[in-house]
């Protein structure tokens, strides 16, 4: 009750976030409705302002405040245009309407690919697209209908943009920035004996960390669209993230006098960097100093000789951290200023220790690339996005043929519960099928005694469809699918009663509809990937891992050598595809796990170390045996890897034989004047070695659950 009342007077939490976005659609609805019907006498506009405003407000969860929302709706705008048109003009013949149900609802459900804003907005243009496949076939009413779609969209985005503005929320830039800010704080620290951090200081170092993974971030705030600047924010917080552990794991230097001054002036260069990227971040403003020194002393301390591991390994760990404060600078450029940011994001490619010139890739490439790229990646049947595409076009082009050979009237119900009932597994679309069931029996009870009772009096539904409308969109997402159902149920009665004269058996059919809407979706999804994410999760871990343990080999093989360009393609698209799975995983009530040891953002993070450490060409050739030494480190990391991988999809996955049991990892210490270069690959690799511990401790744990 205390946390009810206090999402009351903050304006926070589901319940009020639920009221202000009915509001808004009952608004936009409202007007549009209601001006086109009785003060212009424009029925057929008043249906498309109404179903336009309910369609990408009611039916679409596009994440965010409202004046974000506004923006998503006002882009797809043209999108939601162009689908009334081809609905009207396929609703020629039924074959044509069920081809392109068939095509437009994959394309529209694959445009989910380009991050949860368009995946929220796409149930509303499809809803868009289904209203004018339906007889009559009239395209002589196609500029009446596109008028009511323009007008409602318009009401919408006046009103989302204008009416009980949301509470602000911090955005994934001011976490980022908190992120650097503290960074800065630890690397203080660090530059005064003892060198070390107190407990608290790493708690709360690792806390930030924490906060910028995906998991807690809401999906409005979450940087996953294709955009360059979308692409840089991403990069940002890995950058951080990664800045932030390097800060938490940097060994002190050993006791005695000093040898030198260049960690010290190096900690402090880092200080200097996360403050002026925290500021940029922040508010925006340009840093006072660039990467220069940082990256002049990262340089010097890469190419200084050290006597022993202890000095080698420490000035391996400084040479890292300066290489995280490097990129999160030149990623925070390009994510705040955009491609005017790329000429300050190329330093971070200097130098021994640095990445290769393609670092942020991303920034030279034009916005059509950047969308191919995305959409393109997730093209085929391991993308958990091209499999609820080719689910739901299916399952919507089924409908539509039964819709028109059978002539079902209202048809359009149908496909409308085929759009907001069917889930990516089959466990929760069954589940929903029944709460929707119940609540349109319900909602239909309701109406059909409405109905009864009023007659053809128009004027009562006229006073009540508000004030239902109202209550509908704000407690279906609250209460759940059932409330919805029901309380739609009335919605769409109360509205076509005012449009024509109906009986009670109004009601009747929209329970028919919903039924075989409910029957279809829940059919295509008994038939087309059941079990969801879950399974394409483990496959795309264990590719990511096979592809990981691969490049492991593959750039240790090459220590001391520049590699051929990009070699990492393999280990970048399997990162995507993984993370994809992951973020739908999320999103579904799973079943137990059967595999061991499923600790998946633990594998997300190893491709991520992976790519950070793999793709920088390392230096000065070593000599032979620092080279073997590494060589035999890669070789065991990649046999950990690949046992990994067996375990997170035993059976299925492309790889080698499982290598069996660990053996004790190879000696790290090489001899006393190894060049530096030997400690920043071993460096990488140690990291490595601590993922394939923990992948090893998850599987003799047993089953996880999928973490």
């Amino acid at each position: 009750m205390r946390a009810a009342l206090s999402e009351l007077r903050t304006g926070t939490g589901p319940v009020p976030a639920a009221a202000r976005r009915a509001v808004r659609v009952t608004l936009a609805a409202g007007l549009g409705f209601y001006a086109f019907l009785y003060g212009l006498d424009r029925p057929v506009e008043a249906t498309y302002a109404l179903f336009a405003a309910v369609a990408l407000a009611g039916l679409s969860r596009i994440p965010g405040s409202g004046r974000l929302r506004a923006l998503v709706v006002a882009r797809v705008l043209p999108a939601a245009c162009a689908l009334v048109v081809l609905g009207t003009l396929l609703a020629v013949r039924t074959w044509a309407a069920v081809a392109g149900m068939l095509v437009i609802g994959f394309c529209v459900a694959f445009s989910s690919a380009a991050g949860p804003r368009l995946a929220g907005a796409a149930p509303g243009l499809q809803l868009l697209y289904i209203l004018p496949s339906f007889p009559p076939y009239a395209p002589d009413t196609l500029g009446q209908r596109l008028t009511g779609t323009v007008v409602g969209v318009l009401l919408l985005i006046l009103a989302e943009a204008t009416v009980l503005p949301d509470p602000a929320v911090p955005g994934y830039r001011d976490l980022a920035a908190a992120a650097a800010a503290e960074a800065a704080r630890c690397a203080a620290v660090l530059e005064r004996p003892p060198h070390t951090l107190s407990a608290a200081q790493t708690a709360r170092a690792a806390e930030r960390e924490q906060a910028l993974r995906s998991s807690r971030v809401g999906e409005a705030q979450r940087p996953a669209g294709p955009g360059v600047r979308e692409r840089a924010l991403a990069h940002t917080g890995l950058a951080a993230r990664t800045l932030l552990a390097r800060v938490r794991s940097l060994p002190p230097p050993e006791p005695g006098p000093a040898t030198g001054t260049a960690g010290p002036e190096l900690v402090a260069a880092v200080r200097e960097s996360a403050a002026g990227t925290a500021a940029l971040l922040g508010t925006g403003s340009p840093p006072p100093t660039d990467s220069t020194r940082l990256r002049d002393l990262q340089v010097s301390l890469a190419r200084t000789p050290v006597t022993g591991p202890g000095p080698g390994f420490r000035n391996a760990a400084l040479v890292e951290l300066a290489e995280a404060a490097l990129v999160l600078r030149g990623a925070a450029g390009i994510a705040v200023r955009g491609r005017a940011g790329a000429a300050d994001a190329a330093g971070p490619g200097v130098g021994p220790a640095a990445g290769p010139s393609d670092r942020f890739w991303y920034a030279e490439e034009g916005p059509v690339r950047l969308w191919w790229y995305r959409l393109a990646g997730n093209t085929g049947p391991r993308s958990v996005h091209f499999q609820n595409a080719v689910r739901l076009g299916v399952a919507l082009a089924v409908a539509r043929a039964v819709a028109g050979l059978d002539s079902l009237p209202h048809g359009f119900w149908a496909m409308l519960a085929v759009i907001s009932l069917t889930r990516t597994n089959a466990v929760q679309t069954r589940a929903t099928v029944r709460l929707a069931l119940i609540g349109t029996l319900v909602g239909a009870v309701a109406a059909g005694g409405v109905l009864a009772l009023a007659g053809e009096a128009s004027t009562v539904y006229a006073i009540v469809l508000p004030p239902l409308m109202l209550i509908a969109f704000c407690v279906g997402p609250v209460r759940g699918v059932g409330w919805a159902q029901a309380m739609f149920t009335l919605v769409v009665a109360m509205a076509f009663a005012q449009l024509a004269p109906v009986t009670w058996q109004l009601a009747e059919v929209r329970f028919l509809d919903v039924l075989v809407g409910s029957a279809i979706g829940m059919v295509c999804g008994l038939l087309a990937w059941p079990r969801g994410a879950h399974d394409e999760l483990g496959r795309a871990v264990a590719e990511l891992l096979h592809a990981a343990a691969d490049d492991v080999q593959a750039a240790t093989a090459a220590f001391g050598r520049a590699r051929e360009a990009e070699p990492d393609q393999r280990v970048r698209r399997a990162l995507a595809l993984a993370e994809s799975a992951y973020a739908q995983y999320q999103t579904e009530r799973q079943r137990p796990a059967a595999a061991a040891g499923e600790d998946w953002q633990a594998a997300m993070m190893t491709g991520h170390h992976v790519l950070w450490g793999g793709r920088r060409p390392l230096g000065t050739p070593p000599g032979p045996r620092e080279g073997a030494m590494v060589r035999e480190y890669g070789a065991w990391v990649a046999a950990g890897l690949h046992r990994a991988a067996a375990a997170a999809d035993p059976g299925r996955a492309a790889g080698p034989p499982d290598p069996g049991p660990p053996g004790p990892a190879p000696r790290r210490a090489g001899p006393e004047a190894a060049p530096p270069v030997f400690y920043t690959a071993m460096a990488w690799l140690d990291s490595l070695t601590a993922d394939v511990a923990l992948f090893d401790r998850g599987a003799g744990a047993g089953p996880s659950g999928g973490a």
